[in-house]
């Protein structure tokens, strides 16, 4: 069955870095779109950042953008979301998504001060 865990959130100062993580199981990773999103404490949930298949176009949240960057490592079925110059904004659960939104992780935490 699909499985996608996410790993690496933390909690980080103002100004800091963090690297989320996210393993893929049970499909083929290599032909997929995937997406990370997240959702703040009192807020809907925001697709922060996406990335094709071949990893040839990625998408970025204007929020984001030149801060955060979306990878991929298709012989590792692993997607990476290097987060830099975090602010209290970016405190929320960051979720992995498969196939334009049909599978999930269970999020990791990231939290800012």
């Amino acid at each position: 069955h699909v499985q996608l865990v996410e790993s690496g959130g933390e909690p980080v100062q103002a100004g800091g870095s963090l690297r989320l993580s996210c393993a893929a199981s049970g499909f083929t990773f290599s032909s997929y779109f995937m997406t990370w999103a997240r959702q703040a404490p009192g807020k809907g949930l925001e697709s922060v950042s996406s990335i094709y298949s071949d990893a040839g176009k990625t998408e970025y949240a204007d929020s984001v953008k030149g801060r955060f960057t979306i990878s991929r490592d298709n012989a590792k079925n692993t997607v990476y979301l290097q987060m830099d110059n975090l602010n209290s904004d970016d405190t929320a659960l960051c979720y992995c998504v498969g196939d334009a939104w049909t599978w999930w992780g269970q999020g990791t935490q990231v939290t800012v001060s």
